[in-house]
């Protein structure tokens, strides 16, 4: 009896499967992070109306939810359908939009570094942009609400930024009961029934401030916290990047497998 031996080499199993199930996770999570994001338009009636995605002046974070979501289940996919089929063109893709992001990620935080000053007003005004269509949307609306509790902050630089907002301002003729006020989420410890004024009359009132809300912008506030939270920000970065790079070993090195097997034969 004779026994013959293949020699031809076979695509490794192991990185094959490695690559799938690294794959599959994101590829759900991004499937619920649209999910997520439909199920939050449908909530405010914005599916039934789609040009109301465009009459918010401000930012609203649904749409962070539906492009973070969107690109991840696009190469979970990729990587999956690659991986199971051994599509290069597909692993090929997977690999050069991750080796893209991680690109993009280091070119921000050295751009984020080098023009600080700029960043820095470019945020100020994108955070007063936001103040003005805080009543606008309900997520908006969360998000600066948290942003203020967690930080202890009120407004972008102090708590008159909110006469921005034509519900909080102090000026013009409207009727509204939040006017001369603030958001609930500025006041210490747990808000009144109705908003803290905040006055037209800032030599008398600056002084009851501190009693009452949180008198520290927002933004020196996070300017604060990135000093003392640095080491948890680069774990984290660190992270991702290390997961970035393992999908881009993992793919590169089967499409290597591949490649061998297929000019083998």
């Amino acid at each position: 009896m004779y026994y013959y031996r293949y020699d031809n080499p076979e695509v490794s199993c192991c990185y094959k499967y490695l690559m799938f199930s690294y794959n599959i996770i994101f590829w759900l999570a991004g499937a619920a992070f649209i999910a997520i994001g439909f199920w939050a338009w449908s909530e405010k009636g914005v599916l039934l109306d789609l040009t109301r995605v465009t009459q918010l002046h401000g930012f609203d974070p649904v749409w962070l939810v539906l492009v973070v979501g969107g690109v991840t289940f696009i190469l979970g996919f990729a990587g999956c359908v690659g991986a199971l089929r051994e599509n290069i063109c597909l692993l090929k893709f997977f690999s050069g939009v991750i080796g893209f992001i991680f690109f993009l990620e280091l070119t921000v935080a050295v751009l984020a570094v080098v023009f600080q000053s700029q960043v820095r007003e470019w945020f100020n005004n994108f955070f007063l942009q936001n103040i003005k269509a805080y009543r606008d949307d309900i997520d908006l609306q969360n998000l600066i609400d948290s942003l203020q509790k967690m930080n202890h902050c009120c407004g972008a630089q102090e708590p008159n930024d909110w006469n921005l907002n034509v519900y909080f301002s102090c000026n013009g003729s409207h009727q509204s009961r939040e006017k001369c006020g603030v958001p609930f989420s500025c006041c210490i410890p747990d808000p009144a029934v109705s908003p803290v004024p905040i006055g037209t009359q800032p030599g008398l009132l600056r002084k009851e401030w501190s009693e009452k809300i949180f008198i520290q912008g927002c933004i020196p506030a996070l300017e604060e916290w990135l000093p003392r939270n640095l080491y948890t920000v680069a774990f984290i970065f660190i992270v991702i990047s290390l997961l970035q790079m393992v999908g881009i070993y993992l793919a590169r090195t089967l499409i290597a497998d591949i490649e061998k097997v297929r000019f083998s034969h």
